[in-house]
């Protein structure tokens, strides 16, 4: 099994983290302890759609959404997956030649497809040279059993994370932003993944649009309820062209400074149950993409400022979860 145990609250709130470098369970570390090589994810266009933009749910994807805002340049969905892995890999070899990797199915949903075209695309990805596993991002409503069952049986013979937008656990949120799911789908998804012994990880956007501070707040304490081992927090961001954007201008809503949102995340992790590993906090959107909010920080640089930040206020992963139980 490949995912990480899920225990409840530490006993107490002790500080687990105390004698760590950082006070938040953090990815890096999570992933070093599972290999004892380097390991780098590689994002893969593999061609697939979304029921979101196809009409089967409806077109036009989700408010937010525009998938060139994460696509590196070597990221071609007209390139085979070997070709995008083999230049993936050439990319990051010149700073770490003994690096592996991981094939990261990224754009769009990746289950969205006959069983049979998976299984091709994912033991592609597995037969390159020095990947080791796959991240396979999709929605919560484009996995069933057979999938799923598929997805158990490689999760034995290769490191396998199915990752689930989730985006917020507010249902009027979800159907504003054009979702086109429940956050019960995305609990069931997460449910079902986890209990095959799958890792198991979800995505939130912090900042969505009718969302204030105890919004949030409540989210991780509901997040903490679910099987997931690993979360990514993203900052809402205003991408050029979309849907949001319009809505934006024609009437501007709140968005996060970095220190409001290092101090927001500062509180949403003392709610969080302290195994889920915690991938990310920001997302970097290309500056002509672009309207706001416009931080001018590296995702590492705000992973700094809110370690120290919580460090400051003695802040930890899990501080607060045990008195926030959700019954």
């Amino acid at each position: 099994m490949t995912g990480i145990q899920n225990g409840g609250a530490n006993g107490g709130g002790a500080n687990i983290f105390a004698k760590k470098q950082l006070p938040y369970n953090d990815f890096g570390t999570w992933l070093n302890s599972r290999f004892p090589y380097k390991v780098q994810k590689i994002s893969v266009n593999a061609g697939f759609s979304c029921p979101n933009r196809d009409g089967r749910i409806s077109f036009g994807g989700c408010s937010f959404c525009d998938n060139n805002t994460f696509n590196p340049a070597y990221c071609d969905s007209r390139k085979s997956i070997t070709g995008q892995l083999d230049a993936g890999k050439r990319f990051f070899a010149r700073k770490y030649p003994d690096m592996r990797y991981l094939a990261y199915f990224q754009a769009y949903t990746n289950t969205y497809a006959p069983l049979d075209t998976l299984k091709r695309r994912y033991e592609e990805a597995l037969s390159v040279d020095n990947v080791v596993g796959l991240v396979i991002g999709t929605r919560p409503d484009c996995v069933d059993g057979k999938t799923l069952d598929y997805l158990e049986a490689l999760a034995r013979q290769a490191f396998v994370i199915v990752e689930y937008g989730i985006e917020s656990v507010n249902d009027a949120t979800l159907a504003r932003i054009n979702r086109g799911h429940t956050f019960e789908c995305s609990r069931r998804a997460i449910e079902e993944t986890a209990g095959r012994g799958i890792t198991t990880g979800g995505h939130v956007i912090v900042g969505l649009p009718g969302e204030d501070e105890s919004d949030n707040l409540r989210q991780a304490e509901i997040i903490s309820e679910t099987k997931l081992d690993i979360l990514k927090i993203h900052q809402l961001q205003i991408i050029k062209g979309t849907r949001l954007a319009a809505e934006y201008a024609e009437h501007p809503f709140k968005l996060y400074t970095p220190e409001e949102y290092a101090t927001m995340l500062t509180e949403y992790i003392r709610r969080l149950r302290p195994t889920i590993v915690l991938d990310r906090f920001t997302s970097q959107s290309p500056g002509d993409m672009l309207v706001a909010p416009r931080w001018g920080l590296k995702n590492h640089e705000f992973a700094n400022l809110l370690a120290n930040h919580m460090r400051q206020t003695g802040a930890y992963q899990g501080q607060l979860y045990s008195k926030n139980l959700i019954r």
